[in-house]
């Protein structure tokens, strides 16, 4: 059993590091006071960190697979979870994309708009990881 929990447990912190960025560097932009001048630098840092989060979500799939033969057996309830957090990833990987394409034409609300729904994204999927881990 030590190969597959060592690769869970490295996914495990890929995925976690992640997380804190996707939603730390949303906030850290917006509060306690507001840096949206440094919007391009963290976004491309949220970039990254919706990207980890989306290949080691999809990690956990594959490793079970791998050493298991099958995905895990998710309730219902996990699957909806799992659900709302593969959909939050995809919008907040888009969105932090969409702004490094385009923003640099945005006013600032539309930048501060574009910092306050990515923390939400990651609030949501934060969310969801709770109810997907303990409804597993």
């Amino acid at each position: 059993m030590w190969p597959e929990n060592l690769a869970y447990a490295l996914t495990q912190v890929v995925h976690n590091f992640g997380a804190a960025v996707v939603l730390g560097g949303a906030v850290f932009v917006l509060w306690p006071a507001s840096r949206l001048e440094d919007g391009r630098t963290f976004a491309w840092l949220i970039l990254g960190a919706w990207s980890a989060q989306i290949i080691s979500g999809g990690l956990f799939g594959a490793t079970s697979l791998y050493f298991y033969g099958e995905t895990p057996d998710l309730s219902t309830i996990a699957m909806i979870a799992l659900g709302v957090k593969v959909a939050a990833a995809i919008t907040g990987f888009l969105l932090a994309a969409a702004y490094l394409a385009r923003g640099r034409a945005w006013d600032r609300v539309s930048v501060k708009r574009t910092f306050q729904s990515l923390a939400a994204l990651a609030a949501t999927a934060l969310t969801a990881a709770a109810f997907l881990r303990w409804f597993s």
